[in-house]
């Protein structure tokens, strides 16, 4: 069988085509990163603060009874998971900042008149950015949180957080890219990351057990995509975790960790499949 000449210049062309796209994705990426590396203040101050939450909260409530929590265990073991995900949720909220800054500054128009094999690339490079981030400062409560005697997760377990992660920052950094382009300039989308950090993160579990809050916040709480990823992290430290377990007692019935992932999944896509006409239309 022969292969004829037009399908290995396709071919070659595709190669040449993926190629180009990966080399823009990497340049526009590592761009990101060299301004972390000349501004590193925000990488710290976004490690810094669930630090200090974790070090006072877990003080604070150190003498809570034990029927507070479930499974009796200690109150920083409790809080831990609810700062991994809060880092990892409040680090891709931030992903849509740099790119309202290009458009300010007049570099996303720079990029799109420029001869890129794919606009894609710019989408690309944030997500792969804001994920690195997310990812690197969650870690550092991870380690933290071990070195202050709550423990580490099982090889599983680890795989487990990780996939969690991977699709709550997913999900939101598609929703800060979308506001990104919607919102007429930076000052608007810090207002909204402001205003929604603390209320997401009080209608979630990741402070107190949906038994111990008044209804009207359980049912917030159960709904709250932060709370389908704090249990199964909170989970995953558990020596033998078991995702077919009931993680959530919500007020509408019992959810278990295959559901929690799910919920997550089908956010991600739902949220990439919302925002992806919106970034066609910009970068056009």
């Amino acid at each position: 069988m022969t292969i004829s000449n037009s399908s290995i210049q396709q071919g070659k062309k595709t190669r040449n085509k993926l190629n180009e796209i990966m080399q823009e994705t990497f340049a526009l990426t590592w761009r990101l990163f060299i301004q972390l590396i000349r501004r590193p203040s925000t990488l710290f101050a976004g490690i810094l603060q669930p630090l200090i939450w974790l070090l006072l909260f877990a003080a604070l409530f150190s003498k809570a009874p034990i029927e507070f929590l479930p499974g009796n265990s200690s109150y920083g073991e409790f809080l831990g998971a609810g700062l991994i995900v809060f880092t990892a949720f409040s680090g891709a909220l931030n992903a849509g900042l740099p790119v309202m800054f290009d458009r300010e500054f007049g570099f996303l128009n720079r990029l799109l008149v420029a001869p890129l094999g794919s606009r894609s690339s710019i989408v690309i490079s944030s997500v792969i950015y804001i994920t690195t981030i997310s990812l690197l400062q969650s870690l550092a409560i991870m380690a933290t949180s071990a070195l202050l005697g709550y423990g580490w997760p099982s090889f599983g377990g680890f795989l487990v957080i990780v996939i969690t992660l991977l699709l709550l920052v997913f999900a939101v950094t598609a929703l800060s890219l979308g506001l990104a382009f919607v919102l007429p300039g930076h000052i608007e989308l810090i207002a909204i990351i402001f205003i929604a950090n603390l209320p997401v993160l009080f209608g979630s579990t990741a402070l107190a057990p949906i038994s111990f809050m008044p209804g009207w916040l359980g049912w917030i709480a159960s709904i709250n995509p932060l709370t389908f990823a704090i249990e199964p992290i909170r989970m995953s430290y558990k020596n033998s975790f078991d995702l077919k377990s009931v993680l959530i007692h919500a007020p509408y019935g019992e959810v278990d960790g295959y559901s929690c992932l799910a919920i997550l999944f089908i956010l991600t896509v739902g949220l990439f499949f919302l925002i992806r006409p919106l970034l066609n239309r910009k970068l056009a």
